[in-house]
């Protein structure tokens, strides 16, 4: 395992320090959030990080290739594409990626520019409030554009999240990144997307609605 390919090292020796030379360069830990739900593509990271270029996307993933935290692997006939994926060290980053999530939702400015599918979904994931006093089991597919998302929960606790579609949902939940990001953590945002028409709930609308009512931001951030 080696450090990152760049002379902007801290030179430091506490581990804080040796973590920021691995995955603290501009998009490092964005490239992760984006591989947290599993393997993607070149041009599927690029469709979630459009301001780092492609340049730049490439460089960091060939850094954290090199560190140990991404691998490339093909996928199986017939896709035979090739994709990025985190190493079992680089998953590793998923609660530290989520605590910072935490930590930024709770600033004073809260930012307005553009929101991507998977930090949507990473988004919900990290507001989850497990509910084992009024327990439920429901299996979600989220429909975000041309991007699909399994969630299943069990005895009201989140037990996946994944890319990709689930065979048989009791709910479909169809929206866009930026409406989806909006509403988790809102108190009565759900309510006011629906009767925009910008949020449709089909199947089980009452777990559709369970589902929202657990996502909420910790009193913590």
């Amino acid at each position: 395992m080696e450090t990152m390919a760049t002379n902007r090292r801290y030179g430091d020796g506490c581990a804080i320090a040796s973590a920021l030379d691995y995955v603290g360069e501009r998009w490092a830990l964005l490239v992760v959030r984006e591989l947290l739900l599993g393997p993607k593509r070149f041009t599927d990271l690029q469709d979630g990080l459009p301001g780092a270029g492609s340049k730049v996307l490439a460089q960091r993933l060939r850094e954290l290739e090199a560190a140990g935290v991404v691998r490339r692997r093909t996928l199986p006939p017939p896709a035979s594409s090739q994709v990025y994926e985190l190493t079992e060290w680089g998953a590793r980053l998923d609660a530290v990626v989520v605590a910072l999530g935490l930590w930024g939702a709770g600033a004073a400015v809260l930012s307005e520019d553009p929101v991507g599918a998977d930090a949507a979904m990473i988004k919900l994931r990290s507001f989850f409030n497990p509910q084992p006093e009024q327990p439920w089991t429901a299996t979600y597919e989220i429909r975000l554009g041309r991007y699909r998302f399994t969630i299943r929960v069990g005895d009201g606790r989140l037990v996946e999240m994944s890319r990709g579609e689930p065979r048989e949902p009791d709910t479909v939940i169809e929206t866009d990144p930026g409406t989806l990001d909006r509403v988790v953590g809102a108190a009565g945002a759900l309510a006011e997307a629906v009767e925009q028409g910008r949020l449709t709930l089909t199947g089980d609308g009452e777990a559709g609605r369970r589902l929202f009512d657990a996502v909420r931001l910790p009193t913590s951030a």
